[in-house]
């Protein structure tokens, strides 16, 4: 996926839905949040925190509320688009223009504002055991300074790796991804940490 440096560009780059994603971005702005880009997409924070981000894909445009599963969700437009993966994020989608309620959508983004200000948020599960698949084990013994470097990360920068491993359905998926961090790990870079700022 192209990962673009404005919104204006990740607009002018979309295939479909370019309309729906200039209404959003337009109401979106009518609001005290502000744009910015993070890995790659529009990004519309509060005091920092990441509030709501657009996508868009083949059948419609997505509106992301990083903290929607606290939202009331009185009128039943939000889902969880990866159901057992996601506690905090909802997704609203749009198929057209028409579908778009300026003050309905006001009245989530507003509620989205305030549980930021009261510092409301739900926090990643921290809990979750860190399961090594059997991959990146068989590596380690064969490889003890890599066992070594990934050691000294973080446990949830250790379960991305894991995890990024084992959720691949096919053998030569699992391989070919372990082939992609061993890499990383030795240099001592998380997963995720190019999409960082």
């Amino acid at each position: 996926m192209k990962r673009f440096k404005t919104v204006d560009e990740f607009i002018l780059n979309t295939n479909s839905g370019k309309d729906i994603l200039i209404t959003l971005r337009d109401i979106i702005k009518s609001t005290e949040l502000e744009e910015t880009i993070k890995w790659g997409a529009p990004c519309y924070t509060f005091n920092g925190k990441n509030v709501v981000g657009l996508g868009s894909f083949k059948s419609y445009v997505g509106l992301w509320f990083f903290q929607g599963g606290l939202l009331k969700d009185t009128k039943g437009v939000l889902i969880n688009a990866q159901e057992d993966k996601t506690k905090a994020m909802r997704q609203w989608r749009f198929n057209s223009v028409e579908e778009i309620d300026e003050k309905v959508l006001k009245e989530y983004i507003a509620e989205s504002i305030e549980n930021v200000k009261q510092k409301k948020e739900i926090k990643p599960d921290r809990s979750k055991p860190l399961l090594i698949p059997e991959e990146l084990k068989a590596e380690f013994e064969t490889n003890p300074e890599l066992k070594m470097a990934f050691n000294n990360f973080s446990k949830g920068k250790q379960r991305e790796f894991a995890d990024h491993i084992s959720e691949a359905k096919q053998e030569k998926t699992r391989l070919s991804r372990l082939q992609k961090i061993i890499p990383l790990v030795q240099q001592g870079i998380g997963l995720h940490d190019k999409y960082k700022k």
